[in-house]
């Protein structure tokens, strides 16, 4: 596949071009189905002439269907989603870019998927599932799974199937809540992964951003210290990164801890930790669960973090802990290996 990708390019460089164009389209239509031709637009920011005309030679091949409610991508269609996955991953030459970022941080294995996160939410799904494949590739019975929150991670038990076999393996959220929207929460995560897996799990009730003698208090509670417990005992963790002021304003800090933490140079958060662009740990935050330090005692650590707007913290992050593996987008794989002065031209 990878050869043949590679002889498309360079002999038919446009239509290598329209079968990248026609796999977003069937993505991003298979992800907000049923979809009218506008809001098509408008997601895929694509003029409507040019789509219009790709839309019906989708439905003419038979891969769409139009219906009063909008388009629906057809049975053969999201067959062809399926398979064309891989294919476009060699022909974007993400394989080579993948292996860079490899070579550059010591990363055993880098999983991208095509498409920036920044300006096509669907690139998320894609993250996830590729998150949940690579999860069930090694998962066993008698593991604990530890995960984090956010917009990202939210779409890791979306992308996993339903599956049995797993009674013995418990799902616990890694660390306590921002306060946010419940379904982006570490606690709403573990349980939609447990029920997918047929897993147990347990959630950790304790806010994220307590003073340290509030916090102190709560984690002494019997039931709260079993769970913490758990959380140390972590076989996997699969962890989102995010970028320093951003999740410094979702934790609620004050502006004044906000200032004093971009002064010192924080580009990235993680687990509470902020980093600069070098990997330093400039300032932690007072939180219930899981700790970077902890991440070297676990046998597999998962980070899922993409969009161009987030490499540097991506890029900070790998600086300070290489994980198992990286599974990110187009946008932010490329402008990673910018950032370290490498080409992604093959």
């Amino acid at each position: 596949m990878e050869e043949i990708a590679s002889l498309l390019k360079k002999i038919a460089p446009e239509m290598a071009q329209i079968i990248e164009q026609r796999f977003d389209i069937l993505k991003n239509i298979y992800y907000n189905q049923p979809i009218g031709r506008r809001a098509l637009s408008a997601v895929m920011s694509l003029s409507e002439r040019p789509l219009r005309t790709e839309v019906k030679r989708l439905e003419e091949l038979g891969l769409l269907e139009i219906e009063p409610k909008g388009m629906r991508v057809s049975r053969e269609g999201e067959a062809l989603i399926n398979r064309l996955e891989n294919f476009v991953y060699f022909l974007k030459g993400l394989n080579f870019i993948a292996d860079r970022i490899k070579e550059k941080f010591g990363c055993e294995d880098v999983l991208i998927t095509p498409g920036d996160s920044d300006v096509d939410e669907t690139v998320k799904s894609l993250m996830g599932k590729e998150a949940a494949s690579y999860l069930r590739s090694f998962l066993k019975n008698g593991d604990i799974v530890a995960v984090t929150g956010g917009t990202t991670m939210a779409q890791v038990p979306k992308g996993m199937p339903r599956l049995e076999g797993y009674e013995d393996v418990v799902v616990v959220a890694a660390r306590g809540g921002l306060g946010e929207k419940v379904e982006i929460q570490a606690n709403t995560i573990a349980a939609e992964l447990a029920e997918r897996l047929g897993a147990r799990y347990r959630l950790l009730y304790v806010p994220d951003n307590l003073g340290p003698e509030a916090m102190e208090s709560i984690t002494s509670e019997p039931r709260i210290k079993e769970v913490l417990s758990l959380i140390k005992r972590a076989d996997v963790v699969i962890h989102g990164i995010g970028r320093a002021e951003e999740m410094a304003r979702r934790r609620g800090l004050d502006e004044s801890v906000i200032k004093k933490i971009l002064k010192n140079g924080a580009v990235a958060e993680a687990f509470g930790y902020y980093f600069d662009s070098e990997g330093r740990v400039v300032f932690t935050t007072t939180s219930a669960g899981l700790s970077v330090n902890d991440l070297k005692n676990v046998r597999k650590v998962i980070s899922v973090a993409g969009g161009a707007k987030k490499a540097p913290a991506i890029r900070a992050f790998l600086k300070y802990h290489c994980p198992t593996a990286l599974i990110t987008d187009e946008g932010a794989a490329r402008k990673l290996i910018e950032l370290e002065g490498g080409s992604t031209d093959e």
